[in-house]
């Protein structure tokens, strides 16, 4: 698995264009390292940035982002809708694949430090990076915001890293944040009103921290035994917030940071928005997202109102992302773009720009099989033939859910069809991979052989790429052959109408088994490992003649019920 993390960096500039793109394109010179999104607004006077790659790599660029921002930016001069203390104002680290949490916070507290030593600016560190309890919450670091910066002269506010006097260069960067947490989204509410005042109201009635209490006769704040304000808690966990006047929307807005996406997804905090906007006489009329989402939440957001609209949720995947987008209102203030606002896209496109098989139109990929290039072949061609017989069968589980008279029956039928997504997911997976695994041979017998080491190394790389081209089809027949009872249930329950769709998906399982089967039979014939080989060729022998009766079994059901 590739080691993956996303930095995101705030920087204090969202209206020259000339310096937003200087600062970001610093990003793009360190190998490895790709930008995924530079999302400015004017109102705020800030530019979030956001890149991905290697850990380290990401951490190079991250240090040149800063160097750049510091260098460009004037803290002096800066104003802006958002709280801010510095040219770069927050740098945060988020793990994306294979890093953990403690990976990140070494990382970013070793950032930290790289910064404030050689590029001289004041750091703080927070949320998980944070050396001092009180410093995790990023509100806390950036109190009094860059007209405080004075506060890093004190004891108590000793910068984490960097120098703790003020001079000239300090003034002009001010003071950066850098952590490790959670994936955030910065999530904003549109409100059909122009009042500041009353989207805070909103914004307090939500956000975790809730509003202070004041005293109803003196309008003082109301002091607890610690000696602390008492506040009232908000309705909803992991979320803070404000409200604020967006000039270029001619709008009031929540803006919501989004912590633990697990604990309060997108949706319930659009959902509570509405709620508690209403209860103030106030409209909710879409949302906004700055930055970007991971796929999940908006995936999760389309079956929270597919199940509300009882709706089946066995439906693919760019389906659920107009739901989600329409649902939330994203496109409320700007055309919403999903293959540049949700970071798997991204990274997707960027790891395999050209290579991949399954993002070919259906004349280009018959172009391509049919050319002189050895793959695809027939490894892939029986995982795609898999994937659509396995989409009829799911399509008339669609087709069931919403037929008239069956509304009560419509959970049954998603359930079936999400279960067919699942394995036509898998499928077009194994269509890209089993060219892949053939590429890999074709790369093993490419390595040098003038040694006797390069020899053994060139002989073990041969045998490992071919085992796993043997192990990819018998993957293939398998994830085909569980997916006919899909077919077989729609045969037996679904709509009666379409009964032969679930036939021809059917029989397009059985294909895509039997000539994955071919496959591998026919790599195995260059493994040494003969106990490997012999093991996959029993469990394809048997997963042939399963699907041979189970096919065997849904045409006759189809014939019955023809009749």
């Amino acid at each position: 698995m590739k080691r993956i993390i996303e930095c995101i960096p705030n920087i204090s500039e969202g209206r020259d264009k000339a310096k937003i793109q200087a600062i970001a394109a610093v990003v793009e010179t360190v190998p490895g390292v790709m930008l995924l999104d530079v999302d400015p607004g004017a109102s705020t006077n800030r530019t979030v940035i956001t890149f991905a790659g290697e850990p380290e790599a990401v951490c190079d660029a991250a240090f040149l982002l800063m160097q750049k921002a510091a260098e460009l930016i004037d803290m002096r001069q800066h104003t802006g809708e958002h709280p801010r203390q510095g040219a770069t104002d927050v740098c945060p680290l988020v793990p994306i694949a294979g890093v953990s949490n403690d990976e990140c916070v070494a990382l970013a507290r070793g950032l930290a430090a790289r910064v404030g030593n050689d590029l001289g600016i004041p750091v703080y560190c927070y949320e998980y990076a944070a050396l001092t309890p009180e410093r995790a919450n990023l509100a806390h670091c950036r109190k009094g915001e860059y007209e405080a910066i004075e506060k890093i002269t004190t004891t108590e506010w000793k910068p984490d890293f960097g120098p703790n006097v003020l001079n000239d260069q300090v003034r002009k960067s001010g003071i950066t944040t850098i952590g490790a947490r959670e994936f955030l989204v910065a999530y904003n509410v549109n409100l059909n009103t122009t009042s500041t005042r009353r989207a805070n109201a909103i914004a307090f009635d939500i956000r975790e921290a809730g509003r202070v209490l004041t005293d109803p006769q003196t309008g003082k704040n109301l002091i607890g035994d610690d000696g602390e304000p008492l506040r009232q808690p908000g309705t909803l966990k992991s979320v803070k917030g404000i409200g604020w006047y967006i000039a270029e929307y001619g709008i009031a807005q929540l803006s919501l940071n989004l912590t633990n996406i697990r604990e309060t997804p997108v949706h319930i905090a659009f959902e509570e928005a509405v709620k508690k906007a209403n209860e103030r006489g106030i409209r909710v009329t879409g949302s906004e997202l700055v930055g970007l989402i991971p796929k999940q939440s908006l995936l999760d957001a389309a079956d929270y109102y597919l199940q509300k609209q009882e709706r089946s949720l066995g439906i693919s995947e760019k389906e659920k992302m107009k739901i989600a987008v329409k649902s939330l209102g994203l496109d409320d203030l700007a055309p919403f773009k999903v293959e540049e606002k949700v970071i798997e896209y991204i990274i997707d496109a960027k790891l395999n720009q050209g290579s991949s098989l399954v993002r070919l139109s259906l004349v280009d990929f018959a172009d391509e099989t049919s050319s002189e290039s050895p793959a695809p072949g027939g490894g892939s061609v029986s995982a795609y033939v898999g994937a659509l017989g396995v989409s009829l069968g799911t399509m008339v589980a669609n087709l069931s859910a919403h037929k008239r008279g069956w509304d009560d029956r419509w959970e049954e039928f998603s359930q079936w069809a999400e279960m067919g997504m699942k394995f036509q997911r898998e499928l077009l997976w194994l269509v890209d991979e089993d060219t892949r695994s053939f590429n890999k041979i074709m790369e093993a017998f490419g390595l040098p052989k003038s040694s006797e080491q390069e020899k053994q190394a060139r002989t073990a790389a041969i045998e490992e790429a071919s085992k796993y081209a043997m192990e990819i089809p018998l993957r293939t027949a398998q994830v085909a052959f569980e997916s006919l009872q899909v077919m077989k249930a729609m045969v037996e329950q679904g709509n009666p109408n379409s009964v032969t769709d679930a036939g021809v998906g059917a029989m397009c399982a059985r294909t895509a088994v039997l000539g994955a089967i071919m496959n591998v039979r026919i790599n195995a014939s260059g493994i040494k490992d003969k106990e490997f080989t012999e093991r996959l060729l029993n469990q394809a022998l048997e997963l042939e003649g399963q699907a041979e009766l189970a096919e065997s079994e849904v045409r006759a059901m189809v014939a019955s019920k023809m009749q």
